[in-house]
Protein backbone atom coordinates (compact mmCIF):
# COMPACT_ATOMS: atom_id res chain seq x y z
CA UNK A 1 0.00 0.00 0.00
CA UNK A 2 1.26 3.63 -0.59
CA UNK A 3 0.52 6.01 2.81
CA UNK A 4 0.65 10.11 2.60
CA UNK A 5 1.80 10.71 6.07
CA UNK A 6 0.76 14.19 7.46
CA UNK A 7 3.13 14.50 10.36
CA UNK A 8 6.23 12.40 11.44
CA UNK A 9 7.14 13.02 14.68
CA UNK A 10 8.07 10.52 17.23
CA UNK A 11 4.40 8.62 17.11
CA UNK A 12 4.18 9.35 13.31
CA UNK A 13 7.89 8.40 12.39
CA UNK A 14 7.18 4.87 14.59
CA UNK A 15 4.02 4.79 12.45
CA UNK A 16 6.44 5.18 9.35
CA UNK A 17 8.85 2.56 10.32
CA UNK A 18 6.30 0.13 11.17
CA UNK A 19 4.84 0.65 7.38
CA UNK A 20 8.02 0.35 5.90
CA UNK A 21 8.95 -2.58 7.25
CA UNK A 22 5.98 -4.60 6.31
CA UNK A 23 6.50 -3.46 2.93
CA UNK A 24 4.33 -0.24 2.69
CA UNK A 25 6.13 2.44 0.48
CA UNK A 26 5.20 5.90 2.84
CA UNK A 27 5.11 9.60 1.39
CA UNK A 28 5.93 11.71 4.59
CA UNK A 29 5.35 15.33 4.49
CA UNK A 30 6.20 17.16 8.02
CA UNK A 31 6.18 21.32 8.62
CA UNK A 32 9.65 20.70 9.81
CA UNK A 33 11.20 19.05 6.35
CA UNK A 34 14.59 17.89 8.43
CA UNK A 35 12.03 15.64 10.43
CA UNK A 36 10.33 13.89 7.24
CA UNK A 37 13.67 13.39 5.59
CA UNK A 38 15.07 11.06 8.57
CA UNK A 39 12.53 9.07 7.41
CA UNK A 40 14.32 8.48 4.06
CA UNK A 41 17.13 6.25 5.83
CA UNK A 42 14.47 4.04 6.48
CA UNK A 43 13.10 3.95 2.26
CA UNK A 44 10.39 6.60 3.00
CA UNK A 45 9.79 9.85 0.31
CA UNK A 46 9.99 12.95 2.01
CA UNK A 47 8.31 15.69 0.48
CA UNK A 48 8.43 19.48 1.21
CA UNK A 49 4.92 19.95 -0.75
CA UNK A 50 2.02 18.73 0.59
CA UNK A 51 -0.18 18.43 -2.57
CA UNK A 52 3.08 16.48 -3.68
CA UNK A 53 2.65 13.81 -0.99
CA UNK A 54 -0.78 13.12 -2.34
CA UNK A 55 0.48 11.84 -6.09
CA UNK A 56 -0.14 7.94 -6.11
CA UNK A 57 -1.51 7.39 -2.95
CA UNK A 58 -3.98 5.04 -1.18
CA UNK A 59 -4.71 6.65 1.70
CA UNK A 60 -3.91 9.32 4.09
CA UNK A 61 -2.65 9.10 7.63
CA UNK A 62 -2.54 13.04 10.08
CA UNK A 63 -0.61 12.82 13.14
CA UNK A 64 0.01 16.59 14.16
CA UNK A 65 0.21 18.41 16.95
CA UNK A 66 -3.70 19.84 17.73
CA UNK A 67 -6.79 21.25 16.17
CA UNK A 68 -4.77 24.56 14.50
CA UNK A 69 -2.58 22.30 12.54
CA UNK A 70 -4.46 19.99 11.51
CA UNK A 71 -7.24 22.17 10.10
CA UNK A 72 -4.20 24.29 8.69
CA UNK A 73 -3.03 21.42 6.73
CA UNK A 74 -6.80 20.41 4.82
CA UNK A 75 -7.12 23.97 3.94
CA UNK A 76 -3.94 22.69 1.48
CA UNK A 77 -4.34 19.17 0.73
CA UNK A 78 -8.60 18.96 0.73
CA UNK A 79 -9.38 19.82 -2.16
CA UNK A 80 -6.58 17.43 -3.97
CA UNK A 81 -7.69 14.14 -1.83
CA UNK A 82 -9.29 12.18 -4.44
CA UNK A 83 -13.15 11.26 -3.98
CA UNK A 84 -13.86 8.21 -1.40
CA UNK A 85 -10.10 8.25 0.12
CA UNK A 86 -10.04 7.21 3.76
CA UNK A 87 -8.00 10.33 5.64
CA UNK A 88 -7.28 8.81 9.32
CA UNK A 89 -6.40 11.42 11.49
CA UNK A 90 -4.38 10.47 14.96
CA UNK A 91 -4.25 13.95 16.34
CA UNK A 92 -5.43 14.59 20.03
CA UNK A 93 -7.70 17.15 19.16
CA UNK A 94 -11.02 18.99 20.57
CA UNK A 95 -14.40 16.79 20.11
CA UNK A 96 -15.72 19.74 18.49
CA UNK A 97 -12.94 19.92 16.07
CA UNK A 98 -13.11 16.58 15.04
CA UNK A 99 -16.46 16.78 14.30
CA UNK A 100 -16.14 20.00 12.27
CA UNK A 101 -13.49 17.90 10.18
CA UNK A 102 -15.83 15.06 9.96
CA UNK A 103 -18.27 17.19 8.46
CA UNK A 104 -16.16 18.97 6.37
CA UNK A 105 -14.92 15.86 4.80
CA UNK A 106 -17.78 14.63 4.06
CA UNK A 107 -18.60 18.16 2.62
CA UNK A 108 -15.47 17.04 0.13
CA UNK A 109 -16.56 13.64 -0.37
CA UNK A 110 -13.55 12.07 1.32
CA UNK A 111 -13.77 9.36 4.33
CA UNK A 112 -12.77 10.88 7.53
CA UNK A 113 -12.43 9.01 10.34
CA UNK A 114 -10.48 10.35 13.96
CA UNK A 115 -8.06 7.72 15.70
CA UNK A 116 -6.30 9.07 17.98
CA UNK A 117 -3.71 6.51 20.18
CA UNK A 118 -2.54 5.71 23.56
CA UNK A 119 0.83 4.59 22.14
CA UNK A 120 3.94 5.38 23.06
CA UNK A 121 6.67 5.70 20.34
CA UNK A 122 7.54 2.23 20.83
CA UNK A 123 4.50 1.09 21.04
CA UNK A 124 3.94 2.06 17.59
CA UNK A 125 6.71 0.66 16.13
CA UNK A 126 6.19 -2.39 17.62
CA UNK A 127 1.93 -2.67 17.15
CA UNK A 128 0.75 -2.63 20.43
CA UNK A 129 -1.40 0.07 22.73
CA UNK A 130 -4.64 1.03 22.10
CA UNK A 131 -6.51 3.05 19.16
CA UNK A 132 -9.79 4.82 19.58
CA UNK A 133 -11.60 5.24 16.12
CA UNK A 134 -15.53 7.06 15.38
CA UNK A 135 -17.48 7.44 12.47
CA UNK A 136 -19.89 5.87 10.26
CA UNK A 137 -19.64 2.05 10.42
CA UNK A 138 -19.14 1.05 6.83
CA UNK A 139 -16.64 3.88 7.04
CA UNK A 140 -14.50 1.97 10.20
CA UNK A 141 -15.22 -1.27 8.39
CA UNK A 142 -13.39 -0.23 5.63
CA UNK A 143 -10.67 1.05 7.36
CA UNK A 144 -10.69 -1.77 10.51
CA UNK A 145 -7.88 -4.29 8.87
CA UNK A 146 -5.46 -1.36 7.99
CA UNK A 147 -5.89 -0.23 11.26
CA UNK A 148 -5.85 -3.63 13.73
CA UNK A 149 -2.26 -4.05 11.76
CA UNK A 150 -1.11 -0.66 13.51
CA UNK A 151 -2.01 -1.43 17.02
CA UNK A 152 -2.55 -4.22 19.69
CA UNK A 153 -6.52 -2.98 19.96
CA UNK A 154 -8.83 -1.17 18.31
CA UNK A 155 -11.91 -0.01 19.80
CA UNK A 156 -14.65 1.19 17.71
CA UNK A 157 -16.54 4.30 20.16
CA UNK A 158 -19.68 4.47 17.87
CA UNK A 159 -20.29 6.89 14.95
CA UNK A 160 -20.64 10.47 17.20
CA UNK A 161 -17.77 12.07 15.24
CA UNK A 162 -16.90 13.55 18.70
CA UNK A 163 -16.24 10.38 21.00
CA UNK A 164 -13.25 8.91 20.11
CA UNK A 165 -11.56 12.83 20.50
CA UNK A 166 -13.38 12.68 23.98
CA UNK A 167 -12.62 9.28 25.05
CA UNK A 168 -8.89 10.33 24.51
CA UNK A 169 -9.12 13.31 26.79
CA UNK A 170 -10.87 11.56 29.34
CA UNK A 171 -7.98 9.10 29.14
CA UNK A 172 -5.20 11.93 29.39
CA UNK A 173 -6.78 13.58 32.01
CA UNK A 174 -7.26 10.41 33.91
CA UNK A 175 -3.17 10.43 33.27
CA UNK A 176 -2.97 13.56 34.34
CA UNK A 177 -5.04 13.57 37.72
CA UNK A 178 -2.62 10.04 38.89
CA UNK A 179 0.59 12.00 38.16
CA UNK A 180 -0.86 15.09 39.80
CA UNK A 181 -1.54 12.89 42.79
CA UNK A 182 1.52 11.02 42.59
CA UNK A 183 3.48 14.34 42.84
CA UNK A 184 1.58 15.43 45.98
CA UNK A 185 2.38 11.42 47.33
CA UNK A 186 5.89 12.59 46.86
CA UNK A 187 5.61 15.77 48.56
CA UNK A 188 3.95 14.32 51.79
CA UNK A 189 6.55 11.99 51.55
CA UNK A 190 9.25 14.34 51.81
CA UNK A 191 7.71 15.96 54.66
CA UNK A 192 7.25 12.72 56.86
CA UNK A 193 11.23 11.95 55.75
CA UNK A 194 10.36 9.29 53.76
CA UNK A 195 12.40 8.76 50.08
CA UNK A 196 10.20 9.13 47.18
CA UNK A 197 11.17 5.70 45.94
CA UNK A 198 10.00 3.99 49.01
CA UNK A 199 6.92 5.71 49.10
CA UNK A 200 6.11 4.49 45.57
CA UNK A 201 6.88 0.84 46.79
CA UNK A 202 3.40 0.96 48.68
CA UNK A 203 1.32 0.63 45.19
CA UNK A 204 3.13 -2.62 44.71
CA UNK A 205 1.33 -3.76 47.46
CA UNK A 206 -1.98 -1.46 47.86
CA UNK A 207 -3.69 -1.40 44.13
CA UNK A 208 -4.77 1.80 44.20
CA UNK A 209 -6.86 0.98 40.35
CA UNK A 210 -9.14 -0.33 42.17
CA UNK A 211 -10.58 2.66 42.86
CA UNK A 212 -11.18 3.25 38.83
CA UNK A 213 -12.44 -0.41 38.83
CA UNK A 214 -15.02 -0.78 41.48
CA UNK A 215 -15.82 2.92 42.97
CA UNK A 216 -15.41 4.41 39.57
CA UNK A 217 -18.24 1.80 37.99
CA UNK A 218 -20.38 2.90 40.83
CA UNK A 219 -19.59 6.72 40.45
CA UNK A 220 -20.81 6.57 37.00
CA UNK A 221 -24.13 4.99 37.82
CA UNK A 222 -24.89 7.57 40.34
CA UNK A 223 -24.69 4.88 43.29
CA UNK A 224 -23.07 6.55 46.32
CA UNK A 225 -23.47 4.58 49.30
CA UNK A 226 -20.75 4.53 51.48
CA UNK A 227 -18.08 2.34 51.93
CA UNK A 228 -16.15 5.54 52.83
CA UNK A 229 -18.01 7.82 54.40
CA UNK A 230 -17.40 11.70 53.05
CA UNK A 231 -16.71 12.96 56.75
CA UNK A 232 -14.08 10.75 57.44
CA UNK A 233 -12.63 11.35 54.00
CA UNK A 234 -12.56 15.07 55.06
CA UNK A 235 -10.58 13.35 57.85
CA UNK A 236 -7.70 11.87 56.18
CA UNK A 237 -7.54 14.43 53.31
CA UNK A 238 -7.07 17.16 55.69
CA UNK A 239 -4.62 15.13 57.87
CA UNK A 240 -2.77 14.73 54.34
CA UNK A 241 -2.73 18.72 53.86
CA UNK A 242 -1.72 19.68 57.70
CA UNK A 243 1.30 17.00 57.36
CA UNK A 244 3.04 18.69 54.38
CA UNK A 245 1.82 22.42 55.82
CA UNK A 246 4.09 21.62 59.28
CA UNK A 247 6.93 20.86 56.83
CA UNK A 248 6.59 23.76 54.79
CA UNK A 249 5.92 21.61 51.89
CA UNK A 250 3.37 22.76 49.06
CA UNK A 251 0.77 20.58 48.06
CA UNK A 252 -1.08 21.16 44.59
CA UNK A 253 -4.06 18.47 44.18
CA UNK A 254 -5.08 17.69 47.45
CA UNK A 255 -6.12 21.63 48.76
CA UNK A 256 -8.66 21.33 46.15
CA UNK A 257 -10.17 18.21 47.00
CA UNK A 258 -10.21 19.16 50.14
CA UNK A 259 -12.57 22.73 49.06
CA UNK A 260 -14.41 20.22 47.36
CA UNK A 261 -15.37 17.62 49.65
CA UNK A 262 -16.14 20.65 52.39
CA UNK A 263 -18.75 22.23 49.54
CA UNK A 264 -20.30 18.60 49.44
CA UNK A 265 -20.31 18.46 53.25
CA UNK A 266 -21.76 21.62 53.37
CA UNK A 267 -24.68 20.57 50.67
CA UNK A 268 -25.82 17.99 52.95
CA UNK A 269 -24.32 14.67 51.21
CA UNK A 270 -21.40 14.24 54.55
CA UNK A 271 -22.94 10.70 54.92
CA UNK A 272 -22.53 9.60 51.03
CA UNK A 273 -19.65 8.07 50.24
CA UNK A 274 -16.26 9.88 48.69
CA UNK A 275 -17.47 9.58 45.00
CA UNK A 276 -20.20 11.74 45.85
CA UNK A 277 -17.73 14.12 44.72
CA UNK A 278 -19.19 13.36 41.27
CA UNK A 279 -22.83 14.09 42.32
CA UNK A 280 -23.02 17.02 39.99
CA UNK A 281 -21.31 15.68 36.82
CA UNK A 282 -23.42 12.32 36.99
CA UNK A 283 -26.92 13.89 37.67
CA UNK A 284 -26.18 16.15 34.89
CA UNK A 285 -25.84 13.03 32.69
CA UNK A 286 -28.97 11.58 34.61
CA UNK A 287 -30.83 14.54 33.59
CA UNK A 288 -29.80 14.65 29.91
CA UNK A 289 -30.93 10.68 29.57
Amino acid sequence: MKIALFGTGRLGSGMAERWLKGGDAVHAWNRSPDKARALESFGATAFQDPLATLDGVEIVHIILSDDASVDALLDRILERIPKGMLVIDHTTTSAAGAAARSARGDQAGIEFLHAPVFMSPQAVREGAGLMLVCGPASRVKKAEDHLKKMTGEVWNVGEDPRHAAAFKLFGNAMIATIVGGLSDVYAMARSAGVDPRDAHMLFSHFKASNSIDIRGKKMAAGDFSPSFELTMARKDVRLMNEMAGAAGVELHVLPAILQRIDQLIAAGFGDRDLGVMAVDAVSEAAAAR
